[in-house]
């Protein structure tokens, strides 16, 4: 199958071969059709599988069929996170750039001031976050009431970040008829539940086991004593001569303090999360893409996203409490049918978190020891082993698998 056969303008056929892609996806070969027969879609898909063109190629292609002389915004696309909203925005304007249609993109934590000059020149296509488009509403600045599109990218992660209160609010003003898409990497109750509220006899597409990790990334886990986690983290980089490796860490205090002690250690690293300046987090992401950063330490506002090529390492410096944000923060790395390695650092205090990521995974990572970091098995570390249900520990301290 090729894109031509989507029967695709060919102003759209051309940047989709300027961008070097040859054939469609699994979930682009199911939702551009649907989308184009003007269906409702809930689809889901491992991360780094082409969703954001699943849904912005049939937008723009119906965009430009169309002969409404209206001049407010025809498709909406909410996403969770700023570096998220920049990276769909981007892919509207590429995958349009032959065509004479607008694609904005509007978030919180810059001035406003640029976007309402982008905003009044005229838009098609409006990315945003939901925060900042109550605003640009409440402000009368955007029309949403001939909206013809209204996407939820990343909706699981809009439920888990609190957003639900705004997209109630934000339904207010645009159409009941409307065609609207949902897409995401991983589903759950809840998201079915809001589904039922948003779309109109849909079409559900998931091309992957439900809440699959990338199948073209190694997972490992490394059982280490937490106090050794930094240690052993600038030893691997080091040792392996790993260029642009992304970390994870629960919270913001840990980030930075990381980033601060690898600076020591000789590997340039800078930290983004959600007290730092938009200015500071594009800095940060851009030095780590043209390699000035070799690593980048990042919570969980990074986890979707981020979409650097090539990208071979993650590790997860913590675990994360919301188990769904492991699938997403080791789909940054195995994109594009690339593969991957996504390392976790794993201590006694954490096996329960990994006993979840198991559950929704239906998978068992492999847990072993690493040569000269091998964690302290003392009364302790049994006990809480015990009652996380992990196995039994090998006293000889050799590598082991459950």
């Amino acid at each position: 199958m090729s894109f031509s056969s989507f029967g695709l303008n060919p102003l759209l056929l051309q940047a989709i071969e300027e961008k070097g892609y040859s054939q469609p996806t699994p979930i682009q070969q199911e939702a551009i059709p649907a989308i184009l027969n003007q269906q409702d879609v809930m689809a889901g898909a491992q991360t780094g599988t082409g969703k954001t063109a699943a849904f912005a190629l049939p937008i723009l292609q119906q965009l430009a069929v169309s002969d409404s002389a209206n001049a407010s915004v025809q498709a909406l696309v909410l996403t969770p996170t700023r570096e998220l909203a920049l990276q769909v925005g981007k892919s509207f304007q590429q995958y349009g750039m032959h065509m004479p249609l607008r694609t904005v993109v509007a978030y919180g934590g810059v001035s406003i001031n640029n976007q309402l000059s982008e905003i009044a020149k005229g838009v098609d296509v409006l990315v945003a976050t939901p925060g900042r488009l109550i605003d640009l509403v409440m402000r009368e600045a955007i029309d949403l009431s001939s909206l013809s599109f209204f996407v939820l990218d990343e909706a699981d992660r809009m439920l888990d970040m609190g957003f639900i209160d705004d997209i109630k609010r934000i339904l207010r003003s645009v159409p009941a008829t409307r065609q609207t898409l949902l897409f995401s990497a991983t589903f759950d109750d809840a998201i079915f539940k809001l589904s039922q509220k948003l779309l109109s006899n849909p079409t559900l597409i998931e091309v992957d086991q439900r809440n699959a990790t990338a199948s073209q990334v190694e997972q490992i886990a490394y059982e280490v004593d937490k106090h050794r986690k930094r240690e052993i983290t600038s030893f691997l980089i080091g040792s392996k001569n790993w260029q642009q490796v992304l970390i994870f860490t629960r919270t913001k205090k840990s980030a930075d303090d990381l980033a601060k002690e690898m600076c020591k250690d000789g590997l340039k690293t800078e930290a983004i999360h959600g007290d730092k300046s938009q200015g500071a987090r594009e800095r940060a992401l851009e030095g780590f893409k043209n390699g000035t950063i070799r690593v980048l330490v990042a919570t969980d506002v990074a986890s979707r996203g981020l979409d650097i090529q090539q990208l071979k390492y993650v590790i997860n410096y913590e675990l994360p409490h919301n188990a769904e944000d492991y699938i997403h923060r080791i789909g940054r790395t195995g994109r594009a049918g690339e593969t991957g390695l996504a390392l976790t650092l794993l201590s006694a205090d954490e096996t329960w978190l990994l006993d979840e990521i198991h559950k929704i995974t239906d998978t068992r990572l492999m847990q072993q020891w690493l040569p000269g970091y091998e964690p302290n098995l003392d009364q302790n570390f049994v006990q809480k082993n015990k009652k996380a249900g992990g196995g039994r520990t090998n006293n000889r301290g050799r590598s082991r698998r459950r």
